[in-house]
């Protein structure tokens, strides 16, 4: 599958590494190619990835990973909606000062026929680069509709090394919502640490 991630920081850079290693073709789009992370990026990844503009990304990408600023969401959906309605669009974006946490509402606006996920928005990056955390692989929960795109990104989730928990259609979205405020409460406010994560035990 090709992978367009637009942003070029600790998550998205991180996802996009993971799935450069499992083969996927990635392209990062980015609003501004002289800054430090994008450098990093580059240096990081070399030849192994596009970095470029938004719309070149975008025109790439049968999957879009959304890891900018929350903010920056609206505008750039709205901008590129064409290029975006249709395919996989996954929210890893976070507002928790905001009573609108996700940006769903915004992607649903600007691509009615996009196949909208709610997914890598409720753990900590250092997670991501390492999903096992004392012997334990992490369970990483999301929401989005049924059918083939949801198998898509499952595999993509299990490609990061995390076990996918599905918990409904995008109506569950404050399930997922509600993990990242807990993550954020534990790891950063009640000092816990940011390799912090949850596990799904049953009988």
């Amino acid at each position: 599958m090709k992978i367009t991630i637009l942003g070029a920081g600790n998550i998205g850079s991180t996802l996009g590494k993971k799935w450069l290693e499992a083969g996927h073709p990635v392209a990062f789009g980015v609003r501004d190619m002289h800054s430090p992370k994008v450098q990093r990026l580059r240096s990081e990844i070399g030849e192994g990835a596009k970095i470029g503009s938004i719309e070149s990304a975008l025109a790439l990408g049968e999957a879009v990973l959304f890891s900018v600023p929350w903010s920056a969401v609206p505008q750039i959906a709205a901008a590129h909606a064409e290029a975006l309605d249709g395919k996989i669009l996954i929210d890893a974006t976070n507002n928790f000062a905001s009573p609108e946490i996700n940006n769903l509402a915004s992607l649903k606006r600007s691509a009615p026929v996009g196949k909208i996920y709610r997914a890598f928005n409720s753990l900590g990056w250092e997670v991501f680069a390492e999903a096992r955390i004392g012997g334990s692989q992490v369970d990483h929960f999301y929401c989005g509709a049924d059918g083939p795109a949801r198998l898509q990104l499952e595999e993509l989730i299990r490609q990061v090394g995390l076990r996918p928990i599905w918990v409904g259609g995008l109506e569950r979205v404050e399930l997922v919502d509600n993990l990242g405020a807990l993550w954020v409460e534990l790891a950063i406010r009640r000092g816990l640490g940011r390799r912090l994560a949850f596990k799904l035990l049953g009988a």
